[in-house]
């Protein structure tokens, strides 16, 4: 009965990680609450200082997201992103750089 239950937890476990890791880059923009500085569209930050992230590069965003999370990079508006990416983690920030480089 245990080796039951194990298994069963374990399933839905993967289930709801592999859920979280197959939502598209737009939907994790969108839960996430990247929209709400960097605009819905990620050209209109709501302030000019934040950075427009449509069409940035992949590798560019996902390391920028890695060192921000880190704190490898802890300058400028970074302060203010350090919460919001507490909310994320490796595989959704890779989703989330992999679609706004898709964004002309």
């Amino acid at each position: 009965m245990k080796k039951v239950l194990l298994i069963a937890s374990t399933v839905a476990l993967l289930s709801g990680f592999t859920a979280s890791v197959s939502a598209g880059g737009a939907e994790l923009y969108q839960s996430k609450t990247c929209w709400s500085c960097h605009g819905k569209d990620a050209k209109t930050p709501i302030i000019p200082i934040y950075p427009k992230l449509a069409g940035q590069n992949k590798d560019y965003a996902l390391n920028q997201m890695k060192d921000i999370k880190s704190g490898a990079r802890n300058n400028g508006q970074t302060a203010a992103m350090m919460g919001v990416m507490g909310l994320v983690n490796d595989a959704e920030m890779a989703e989330i750089a992999d679609w706004l480089s898709s964004l002309k």
